[in-house]
């Protein structure tokens, strides 16, 4: 594929931070003898993640603003312009020695997303999408499933853990997913979920409560893909709401029609 100028920028940058966070997955199962030592380590490796992207963003761009996980909204003085990062989404994989953690990074301008890149530092697998120009696993063209039936689907979700979300609610709303489905997955990160529907490994995809920095570029690469990315409504930007479904038009309508009945 041919990647526009920008996008290399952000290619460049993922890199350099995978190979940061490479090293210090590495690491990890040496600091499992501690429940601090873990924590502060995670944290750090977000942090020096989030630094290494900043510095190597604002060196090509250096007017744009930032949206980050980490570090919050900075101002630019481009204000048409935003990078939206997230450093390391699947920090509780991350710190389990689990090789399900990506990097994120997604430009807004004037208020839609542009482009976007999902990053998997130990699978190597670079997920990229331009405005109008398609998604592409490492230079591949990819598209998103064509099962119309959720009965031969995969459908993957983020589930509420210790002291977060609506436990009750959840449970409501994954019964009939569930027993409709040919099965649930979830791999605990928001971008590589959307990451792979778009490759077409999942079906669908639903989760209340994300952040734009999770699923800015997941929703990108979905949509390029040929799949739709709403609230659970079916009718409002999943950029812009509570709530996300995505999937190709049936399976995405088949998971609205469930989950605004539940």
């Amino acid at each position: 594929m041919a990647r526009s100028a920008l996008l290399n920028v952000m290619v460049q940058a993922a890199t350099k931070a995978a190979r940061a966070l490479s090293r210090d997955f590495g690491e990890v199962e040496n600091l499992q003898v501690s429940m601090k030592g873990p924590g502060d380590f995670v944290s750090a490796a977000d942090l020096r993640a989030e630094k290494i992207l900043r510095e190597e963003l604002s060196r090509v761009r250096p007017k744009y603003g930032f949206l980050m996980e980490e570090s919050g909204e900075i101002e630019g003085t481009d204000k048409a312009h935003r990078w939206i990062v997230d450093p390391l989404d699947g920090t509780t994989n991350f710190l389990h020695a689990v090789p399900l953690f990506t990097i994120s990074i997604a430009l807004e301008r004037d208020g839609e997303i542009v482009a976007g890149l999902v990053f998997t530092p130990i699978m190597n697998e670079l997920f990229v999408a331009e405005k109008g120009a398609g998604a592409y696993l490492n230079d591949r063209r990819i598209r998103v499933a064509q099962r119309r039936d959720l009965s031969q689907s995969i459908i993957t979700t983020g589930i509420p853990h210790q002291g977060r979300g609506n436990h009750p609610a959840y449970l409501r709303e994954l019964a009939p997913i569930m027993a409709k489905s040919a099965g649930i997955r979830r791999t605990g990160s928001a971008a590589l979920d959307l990451a792979w529907l778009a490759a077409g490994r999942f079906d669908g995809f639903f989760e209340r409560g994300l952040s734009l920095w999770d699923i800015a570029a997941g929703v990108l690469l979905v949509s390029e893909a040929g799949g739709f990315a709403t609230d659970y409504t079916g009718r409002k930007s999943a950029l812009h709401a509570d709530s996300l479904v995505a999937g190709n038009v049936d399976i995405h309508r088949a998971l609205v029609d469930s989950l605004s009945k539940s």
